[in-house]
């Protein structure tokens, strides 16, 4: 058993932030009521009658969900996990009508897209591991399984850039051509762009069979980089089993594409071929695989991909270095960066800036390339955060940290600023958050909280313009676009952790907490929580219960799989009961609050709140001390299993 502490210090006027962090649990639980009641059917499907005619869209239907098991991990209603294992079966068996899934999984596809899908059942596995336990295994071993066609074990290598559980699906798409849409070729370009010079005289690339032959020879087999998003599903079904197999696959497959990196300078390169060498089929250029450095994203796939695979890699077998994985490229973009307004950069992601940026779109600020082809570093845009932030709060390395203050002193635009945007990811206020956290935004939590309010409001605004209408094909990203589920904000003031890496990524938070009285993942009702720091030596938290009248019990996890184990902690207390005053007393006194301490072993902490009660957690702990996994506090009993 646990050990546990008791909050004695009054709450008498409720702090601003707790009061809406509450509020924002209520809203949110309205908003995905009315999602699921305007926009699915009775078995949890997306309300669609089209069909889909290229690869591409699965992503799309699993996205639309992926944050609500989250939003239940954080502490929503009871009956929202039921409802989001819902809606994935029901979206599954819809896919599977659409001949887009193959026993429940992807029939091949990249994986930047099969990342976006599969955070839902991340979540899924995270909230109930024993019920989707079969499934996830299932799904890995397609992967560390070479019998189903996807892995190498030879070469260390997954075959094909598309891939997934049908192995006859080959090359990058089905037809002559690549499935080209206007608007994406104009901004991204066309790979492979040293094969085919400009020529008027000759069909345009969009329709030119060479263009697609070339890709199906050269791009459409062997490695590419962002298959290292593979590691999270992997990572996921070691945390489900402790299975040693799931470990040593990742130690291989992530620990090849580092010696690659390392045989590159340092720089990550994105095409290995079906032999096992870089640049193979690209007359020996590190660079130019799909969904590489060259097309269509470069950092933006790359990034998320590498950092997946290097915390994934690292976690499992405890060795850090796998973070070398991201480390060398992205301190190489930023040696090449440059200060300038974004409106003079060549970025293929205008309408992701210009949306986060707002006013600071002509504000002279670093921008960083995010691609790389035979011109050298192009396509310029201001640092994602998420990277970055990501790799600092799994190392809480002085290097890590450093890096981020660089970024900041060189950043044109104010880094406390907060704005009310959502974008795909459902992240980008790392930089406001990073700037709490260093003791200069003390404002941050009420802003984002009130941030995350506007954005589910006008999510509930396009819902009830768009509910009730068809929905073609070409815009099968209403449901993602129209999604009130929120929880950026919460994460970072509940958990002190950035947002999901969204590529793939498995969850990271310095603390979590369960309801020790309903035995469930998630903060108890009235219960509200800020992680105010998250440095090596100490993590702060407040935990405040509303309730005038209930008390509420909170386990506190270390790390996002209890992964971290507490030695000790310090905790405020009210032990003089004067402040009540007496009978005829007009007012009441001043808590006198001192601090007690306790000792501690392991990775959870039972914290009793008596009515109208808060306490101040500074919890010492070790971090990654233990072996990281699904495990809850109440594995003695059902644990929502």
């Amino acid at each position: 058993m646990y050990p546990a502490i008791t909050a004695s210090v009054p709450l008498l006027e409720p702090p601003g932030w707790a009061i809406a962090q509450r509020e924002l649990f209520e809203l949110l639980d309205q908003a995905w009521r009315r999602f699921a009641r305007d926009f699915t059917g009775p078995d949890g499907r997306l309300t669609y009658d089209d069909g889909l005619t290229s690869r591409d869209g699965v992503d799309d239907f699993y996205e639309t969900f992926f944050n609500w098991p989250q939003l239940y991990l954080l502490g929503g209603a009871d009956d929202l996990l039921p409802e989001s294992e819902r809606h994935w079966e029901g979206v599954t068996r819809q896919l599977t009508e659409l001949g887009m899934l193959h026993e429940e999984y992807e029939r091949g596809y990249d994986w930047f897209h099969q990342g976006e899908s599969l955070l839902l059942l991340y979540f899924l596995c995270m909230a109930a591991p024993g019920r989707w336990r079969e499934r996830a295994l299932r799904f890995a071993e397609l992967y560390v399984d070479p019998a189903h066609g996807n892995y190498d074990p030879g070469h260390r290598i997954i075959r094909r850039p598309h891939n997934g559980s049908d192995p006859e699906r080959e090359g990058l798409f089905d037809g002559g051509s690549y499935p080209w849409l206007p608007r994406e070729a104009a901004t991204y370009g066309f790979p492979l762009e040293w094969l085919l010079p400009a020529d008027a005289e000759e069909p345009p690339r969009d329709r030119d069979p060479r263009l697609g032959e070339q890709m199906r020879r050269r791009t459409g087999t062997g490695d590419t980089a962002v298959n290292l998003a593979a590691a999270g599903l992997v990572f996921n079904a070691l945390l489900l089993s402790g299975e040693q197999r799931y470990r040593d696959w990742l130690a291989e497959y992530v620990g090849a594409w580092r010696d690659r990196a390392v045989a590159n300078d340092g720089i990550l390169p994105d095409n290995v071929a079906p032999d096992g060498t870089v640049g193979g089929l690209l007359e020996g250029r590190w660079y130019g695989g799909h969904y590489g450095w060259s097309w269509p994203h470069g950092w933006y796939s790359v990034g998320h991909a590498a950092v997946v695979a290097a915390l994934s890699a690292a976690l499992a077998t405890g060795d850090d270095t796998f973070t070398d994985l991201v480390r060398p490229a992205l301190d190489e973009m930023i040696a090449h960066g440059k200060v300038m307004a974004f409106t003079e950069a060549d970025s293929s992601l205008a309408t992701k800036w210009t949306v986060q940026l707002r006013e600071d779109v002509d504000t002279p600020t670093l921008h960083v390339p995010f691609r790389y082809d035979d011109r050298g570093w192009f396509d310029y845009n201001p640092m994602l955060m998420g990277v970055p932030a990501a790799l600092w709060h799994h190392t809480a390395a002085p290097e890590d940290r450093e890096r981020l203050e660089r970024l900041r002193a060189a950043g044109g635009h104010d880094w406390r600023t907060v704005r009310p945007f959502r974008s795909k990811e459902e992240a980008g206020h790392e930089e406001p958050w990073f700037a709490y956290l260093a003791g200069d935004n003390p404002d941050y939590p009420e802003r984002i909280l009130a941030a995350a309010q506007a954005q589910v409001r006008h999510r509930l605004t396009r819902m009830e313009r768009y509910r009730g209408r068809a929905v073609p094909e070409a815009d099968i990203h209403l449901w993602q676009q129209s999604n009130p589920v929120v929880t950026e904000a919460l994460v970072q003031l509940t958990w002190g952790a950035p947002q999901v890496v969204y590529n793939g990524g498995l969850q990271q938070a310095r603390v979590r907490y369960y309801d020790a009285q309903a035995r469930r993942p998630g903060l108890p009702p009235s219960v509200a929580a800020l992680v105010s720091g998250i440095d090596p030596e100490a993590t702060v938290v407040e935990l405040v219960n509303l309730d005038p009248q209930e008390p509420r019990s909170v386990v506190v996890q270390a790390g996002a799989f209890a992964e971290h184990h507490l030695r000790r902690v310090e905790y405020s207390v009210c032990e003089d009961p004067s402040w009540v005053g007496g009978l005829y007393d007009y007012g009441h006194g001043e808590p006198v609050v001192t601090s007690a301490s306790a000792d501690l072993d392991g990775p959870w902490l039972r914290v009793d709140l008596p009515r109208s009660s808060r306490i101040r957690l500074t919890l010492r702990m070790v971090l990654r001390a233990g072996t990281p996994s699904y495990a809850t506090p109440f594995d003695d009993g059902d644990a929502g299993r």
